[in-house]
């Protein structure tokens, strides 16, 4: 009787445990969920900040094309190509950076999809258990009911002796 109250109490025990363990391992995924909106996001404001950057830079090519135009004409015109030319290449180094910025970011995105991955499937596992634990707790609890039963009436039958 009281290996079996023991029993009941470990499988409680891991239950509670199982429980446990599942409810940090939601927390877990609700905070890498969070973090890969927020990758997410920034990988999009980069995106528009690479695309803005890249029409900056044609927009900066045409004006450099039509000055070197200029500057065929006119010798003192030399000045302001310089300076454009020395704009683009730093726009060009900015867009080189965002580029490199937003493929460290994509790469954490994967990286952040496949620990979320990972810890789904460690929460599925984790309640797969936790219903074991309890569906096994469900049947000790049947069986002591029914042994307690079966010794309420022994006793009863060694009374009446």
């Amino acid at each position: 009787m009281e290996k079996l109250k023991e029993k009941i109490s470990l499988l409680r025990m891991e239950a509670e445990e199982a429980n446990g363990r599942a409810d940090e391992a939601a927390a877990r995924i609700k905070q890498l969920e969070y973090e890969l909106a927020l990758k997410e996001q920034e990988c999009v404001s980069l995106m528009h900040k690479n695309e803005l950057l890249e029409g900056e830079i044609e927009r900066l090519e045409a004006q450099l094309l039509e000055v070197k135009t200029a500057v065929e004409d006119e010798s003192g015109s030399r000045n302001i190509s310089e300076c454009l030319q020395k704009k683009i290449q730093i726009l060009e180094e900015e867009l080189e950076l965002n580029d490199s910025n937003l493929r460290k970011t994509t790469d954490a995105l994967r990286l952040m999809d496949v620990k979320t991955e990972h810890f789904e499937r460690r929460v599925s596992v984790l309640e797969k258990e936790r219903d074991e634990i309890e569906a096994k707790y469900e049947e000790m609890t049947r069986k002591y009911e029914h042994v307690k039963a079966e010794l309420d009436e022994v006793n009863q039958q060694l009374e009446s002796l």
